[in-house]
C-alpha cells in the first residue's frame, strides 16, 4: 500500500512549466524579439536613405547661383574672368557680359582661354571659339553654351549656372549690357 501511495503522490505533483522561467525568457521569445528588431532596423535604415535622398540641399557652387569675383563696371572689353566654382568664363566683349560654359560643345573637354591670341582653344579637338563663343574652327558645331548672367545695381555680378542655355550661334542680345 506504501508503494501505491508514492504513485498517487507522484501524480499529484505539479509539472514544470513551459512558460517563461523565473529569471529570463525562453528560447522562443529571444528568437522572436531578434526577428523583429532586425525588421526594425531593416525599416528604420530603409527610412533614414529615403530621407536623406529627398531631403532638399542648398546648392552652393555649379547648378546654384555663383557671384564672379569681380564687379560689372571694373570689366573693360576683351577681358575673360574664369570662375571655378561655376565652371565658367565671364567675358566681356563689344556686346556685353557673357558667361560661358567652359566645355566644349563638341566632345566636353574644358576649353582653355588662351590670352596670347584672344580665343578659346580647345586643345584635344582643335574648336576654336571667339570671346563671345562663337565656333570659328575646328570640329565644333556651334557656339559654346551660355548662362544666364543677373546683374545686380551695385555691379555685382550674378551667374545661374544651372541655367545653361544652347544656342545655335551667337548673337548681340545673349550679352547682358552693361
Amino acid at each position: 500500500m506504501a508503494a501505491e501511495h508514492q504513485v498517487h503522490a507522484a501524480a499529484a505533483a505539479v509539472p514544470p512549466a513551459h512558460g517563461p522561467a523565473a529569471d529570463g525568457m525562453t528560447r522562443r521569445q529571444l528568437l522572436r524579439s531578434t526577428m523583429f528588431a532586425t525588421i526594425g532596423a531593416m525599416f528604420g535604415l530603409a527610412g533614414a536613405g529615403a530621407g536623406g535622398m529627398l531631403w532638399p540641399i542648398k546648392l552652393t557652387g555649379f547648378g546654384g547661383i555663383v557671384p564672379a569675383p569681380v564687379k560689372a563696371h571694373e570689366m573693360e572689353i576683351g577681358d575673360v574672368v574664369m570662375v571655378r566654382e561655376g565652371k565658367y568664363y565671364l567675358t566681356r566683349s563689344e556686346d556685353g557680359l557673357m558667361a560661358l560654359y567652359w566645355k566644349c560643345v563638341h566632345l566636353g573637354c574644358t576649353v582653355p582661354w588662351n590670352a596670347a591670341q584672344k580665343k578659346f582653344m580647345c586643345p584635344c579637338h582643335a574648336s576654336v571659339y571667339e570671346i563671345t563663343g562663337q565656333n570659328i574652327a575646328g570640329p565644333a558645331p556651334r557656339p559654346l553654351d551660355m548662362m544666364e548672367v543677373i546683374v545686380e545695381p551695385d555691379g555685382t555680378v550674378l551667374v545661374n549656372t544651372g541655367k545653361i542655355t544652347e544656342r545655335p550661334r551667337h548673337e548681340p542680345e545673349h550679352a547682358v549690357k552693361i
